[in-house]
């Protein structure tokens, strides 16, 4: 499995659209900045997408992510392959990872996200959830981002083709 994550910002970023020639689109903005922090991670040989949703990125957090990840996965032993920031190597992620037998985990050279399968869920995510689109309210924001994981998790065909360059 390969883990990441991601922030994912309520304020609207401009993506690839269609415009009359001459008119820039413009999206509104509230001027928030108001953040989700996701955890992701994606199974490769049958496409499985999981998700984890967190106030912040720390070794806590990540912890809780990957219990999750032991519970999806009861019997299997499971490769984790993710990236090298600090809290991968938080003091409870070590002593939790030192009881799990069935983990075996595996870190990214520095700087290479163009390694991480995740990188182009992430990509998915925020054209289906966040490009070119305005949220009054940060209960909508939050609900169209939950959506598009909840259906990549539900129906990770949708993901297939972005995990092929990684077979």
């Amino acid at each position: 499995m390969f883990e990441d994550e991601a922030s994912f910002r309520q304020d609207p970023s401009l993506y690839q659209t269609w415009a009359p020639r001459g008119e820039q689109p413009r999206i509104p903005t509230t001027g928030q900045r108001h953040t989700q922090k996701i955890f992701g991670a994606v199974a490769l040989r049958q496409p499985r997408f999981h998700f984890h949703q967190a106030t912040v990125f720390n070794g806590a957090t990540y912890t809780q992510f990957l219990q999750q990840l032991a519970e999806s996965y009861p019997r299997r032993r499971i490769i984790l392959i993710h990236d090298n920031v600090a809290y991968h190597r938080a003091p409870e992620v070590k002593s939790w990872l030192s009881g799990q037998r069935r983990f075996e985990v595996a870190a990214l050279p520095p700087y290479s996200p163009e390694l991480n399968a995740v990188e182009p869920v992430w990509h998915h995510t925020r054209l289906q959830a966040t490009h070119n689109r305005y949220y009054p309210e940060t209960e909508q924001f939050i609900a169209s981002l939950r959506g598009a994981l909840q259906n990549m998790a539900r129906h990770p065909n949708q993901i297939a083709r972005y995990l092929q360059p990684f077979l």
